[in-house]
């Protein structure tokens, strides 16, 4: 890892990070990062931030934002609701940001954006945060366009995983999950899923998250001999929740969502016991722009992007910064219709990388439409700020976590309309 994105994942305060770019009125631009770099998400949280950092490296090397290098503002939210409101407020009142990447829970964004990002009219685009509530927001008129994430809902998530249990031939399922508003909405429409595929749940049991042992409530949900688990947790507690159920006699047929997807928490648990663990994450289109992106990864990190949410900030930092290339001026309102602005169709495509971000900057200049095409192919938003993707399916090869499946964005529509329909 390099100097830079290592610096930028781990400060707490202000973290500048320039590679180039003339002097300019109101330089440096500032963008706002609300990330867990610490805490129960704090090793996923820093591999996002980190590749947050790096799309911020690769456009200041394009030239950065109007002739202005970038600033990446990173604040940590340690997972948590009441430290993410400060973080963003700081980020807002103290550093001027005009937008915000993050957080990753849904239950630190949606404070965020109520409390902070629609009131002062700043824009928040998150990379992870799946929760149905944003939607039912937005519905109503109360996000103000101001939200807008690179990561598909709930919705696809219950529907994977009810798929995967009863493609793997389940039969009886006990599920725990995390007592946040993801982890609430995420269980309650597996429960509904499950049972219109002919899957039975055993028993529902939430946990609250940091806790030494989570021994009660996996011998709640031992309870009605369940034949497998859906696990809806982040790598720390996962892990500690994964390796009690085993140890009390549960069956190693583990179904789990896409924070687990993490060499964090198979290495915790170890390898050996996961041999039946099967899990989804959503999926990269097969077009050019994803290769591109996975080749500049490795490059910088020495390793593939494989984990939640690297694709997906990568994405949100740049439509955020090609938003603010093309305002006449930096601000929240104009940030919002810009988004909508790079990644609607009929512009010419840019994609990833130095080169495609000079390109769209010389486009722009020459007042011309861009459409944004990247890590997790062409984006497309919308009324609510929402995207659909495509989807995947996992298990291990020993220590190595392999495809075993892919399911097209309409595929995945198609899945969900049958389920909705019955």
């Amino acid at each position: 890892m390099t100097g830079l994105i290592k610096g930028c994942a781990l400060a707490l305060a202000a973290t500048i990070c320039i590679a180039g770019g003339a002097n300019a009125q109101d330089c440096p631009v500032k963008l706002g990062a609300i990330l867990p770099v610490s805490g129960p998400m704090g090793q996923v949280g820093e591999r996002i931030s980190n590749t947050g950092a790096f799309a911020v490296k690769l456009f200041n090397e394009a030239g950065g934002v109007k002739g202005c290098p970038v600033e990446y503002v990173l604040r940590d939210t340690q997972g948590q609701s009441a430290i993410g409101v400060d973080a963003a407020k700081s980020l807002v009142d103290l550093e001027g940001v005009a937008a915000l990447i993050g957080a990753v829970s849904s239950g630190v964004s949606l404070p965020v954006l109520t409390s902070v990002a629609v009131p002062s009219k700043v824009v928040q685009v998150s990379c992870c945060s799946s929760s149905e509530s944003f939607t039912a927001l937005a519905e109503e008129g109360k996000t103000e366009g101001y939200w807008f994430r690179t990561y598909a809902t709930n919705r696809s998530q219950s529907a994977m995983g009810a798929k995967l249990a009863i493609d793997s031939g389940f039969k009886k399922t006990a599920v725990i999950y995390v007592n946040t508003d993801f982890g609430v909405g995420l269980a309650k429409r597996f429960e509904d899923d499950i049972a219109k595929l002919g899957g039975t749940i055993t028993s529902s049991v939430a946990y609250n998250e940091s806790q030494q042992s989570y021994r009660a409530e996996v011998t709640k949900a031992l309870e009605g001999e369940p034949d497998s688990l859906f696990l809806v947790a982040f790598p720390v507690d996962g892990a500690t929740i994964t390796r009690e159920w085993l140890a009390l006699g549960g069956t190693d047929n583990l179904i789990v969502n896409n924070s687990l997807r993490s060499d964090d928490y198979i290495q915790a648990v170890g390898a050996q016991y996961l041999t039946n663990l099967v899990g989804y994450d959503s999926a990269q289109p097969r077009v050019a722009s994803v290769d591109t992106f996975n080749e500049l990864f490795e490059a910088e990190f020495d390793g593939p992007p494989d984990g939640p949410g690297l694709h997906s900030v990568f994405d949100a930092v740049n439509v955020v910064l090609l938003a603010m290339e093309q305002s006449d001026e930096i601000t929240g309102d104009n940030i919002r219709e810009g988004i909508r602005a790079v990644t609607a169709d009929g512009g010419t495509e840019v994609y990833p990388g130095v080169e495609g971000i000079q390109r769209a900057k010389e486009l722009i200049a020459a007042g011309e439409a861009i459409r944004y095409v990247g890590a997790t192919g062409a984006l497309q938003f919308d009324a609510n700020g929402d995207v659909q993707a495509p989807k995947m399916t996992w298990k291990l090869d020993g220590e190595t976590n392999v495809e075993t499946g892919y399911m097209s964005t309409e595929e995945v529509a198609e899945l969900i309309k049958m389920l909705d329909a019955n």
